[in-house]
């Protein structure tokens, strides 16, 4: 039976995993993600779930560690942050390539320099291209949730990729909520154990792995890759719809609209901002403003198609960002141009806001709004990225 709890979200990441019987953790601490291995490596010492805890030097190796144990055929977890998702860049790509489907929290912190511990999504947009799928959660129940479904995604033989969970740095990694922990048993006919359509490292059937490839079969390999990120959009949306058949909650696949069937305008969000938005869009609904949320649950894939629905029914979108890409605006921004070219002429709004952990005020995001609802009455752009709440700079 379900049982509600107050927990942090890296509890709740955490507990994700024990549910999700994972096989191997590799753990390696880094603030603000540590305690979600601490509290990893006390289910298995109490005996709640049975699994190979592996303290690692690095979190190179942490991934490394996941690359085996998953090649093995067993299901494998980590997690990490920040300069931690840095230093496994190199095997990140390794994973992908090799079609491995590991799931790794993400608490997403700011990366140096400046040192910063707080909020900020730049450690995950800059492996976007990595071949890692990966989601933003809004709140400690989606956190637990979509650790479950990350593996329901990441397993399918369509698939085959693995998944990053993130979760914002201390908004949801150190802050209580209530929670509803599924029951295991409900969670076991949901997800059942890993059974691996291609296990690489079996002493009876010896296989090379990452082996040198010439030019032959790299561009071969690149398609691959490329048609299970495709295959993951359906995928998603069939785990969305079976988990909330299961368990009464549901996501919206990979983007979640709010009061979006009547709206003039539309503000696209990832992670914590949007419980905000959520708020905000109510209240200038009070005021008879025609707004409301896109937001965006799954990053990769991209939801190109859901976004090209969206925007044939409003006059204008706002994308917010936590991360930059200097020189363009915000990668979100970036991908919802790209996904529009060809396709829409609405006015297309990029808003940075909250890097580096500043709070994202309501204030802030009404700001948002009236931009996006000026572009939508004159039918243009006047400013394509502002930067809001930055010292010096006039939003």
């Amino acid at each position: 039976m379900a049982e509600k709890r107050i927990v942090t979200g890296n509890y709740a990441a955490a507990y994700g995993a024990l549910l999700s019987r994972v096989e191997v953790i590799a753990a390696y601490p880094i603030t603000p993600q540590t305690f979600i291995v601490e509290h990893v490596s006390e289910f298995v010492n109490d005996g709640k779930l049975d699994a190979e805890y592996m303290p690692v030097e690095s979190e190179h190796s942490a991934m490394s560690a996941c690359v085996a144990a998953t090649a093995t055929g067993v299901r494998s977890y980590t997690a990490t942050s920040s300069q931690g998702l840095a230093l496994m860049h190199e095997v990140l790509y390794v994973a992908a390539g090799l079609h491995l489907p590991i799931v790794m929290p993400v608490v997403n912190r700011t990366i140096a320099a400046p040192i910063g511990i707080w909020c900020e999504h730049n450690d995950t947009m800059a492996e976007r291209d990595s071949g890692w799928l990966q989601c933003f959660c809004e709140n400690n129940q989606e956190v637990l949730d979509m650790v479950v479904q990350a593996y329901k995604v990441a397993e399918n033989t369509k698939v085959l990729l693995p998944v990053m969970v993130n979760l914002d740095a201390f908004i949801l990694s150190h802050t209580v909520e209530p929670v509803e922990f599924p029951d295991q048993k409900d969670v076991d006919e949901f997800l059942p154990r890993y059974d691996p359509k291609h296990a690489y490292l079996r002493p009876k059937d010896p296989m090379v792995v990452g082996s040198f490839a010439s030019p032959e079969y790299i561009q071969e390999f690149r398609y691959q890759t490329e048609e299970s990120t495709q295959n993951a959009k359906e995928v998603i949306r069939q785990v969305n719809d079976e988990f909330a058949e299961k368990f009464g909650r549901d996501y919206g696949g990979a983007v979640e609209e709010y009061r979006m069937d009547d709206a003039e305008v539309g503000l696209i969000t990832l992670g914590t901002v949007s419980a905000t938005t959520r708020d905000v869009v109510d209240e200038l609904r009070d005021e008879g403003k025609s707004v409301g949320l896109v937001k965006m649950r799954w990053f990769r894939p991209y939801p190109t198609e859901i976004i090209r629905d969206i925007a044939s029914r409003v006059k204008a979108l706002g994308v917010y960002d936590r991360a930059m890409s200097f020189g363009t605006g915000g990668p979100s921004y970036m991908d919802t141009k790209s996904a529009l070219y060809g396709h829409s002429t609405i006015p297309v709004l990029g808003f940075l806001a909250g890097l580096g952990g500043r709070d994202v005020m309501v204030k802030d995001i009404k700001l948002m709004f009236e931009r996006t609802l000026e572009a939508a009455k004159k039918d243009r752009v006047e400013k394509e990225v502002t930067w809001i709440g930055t010292r010096g700079v006039q939003p």
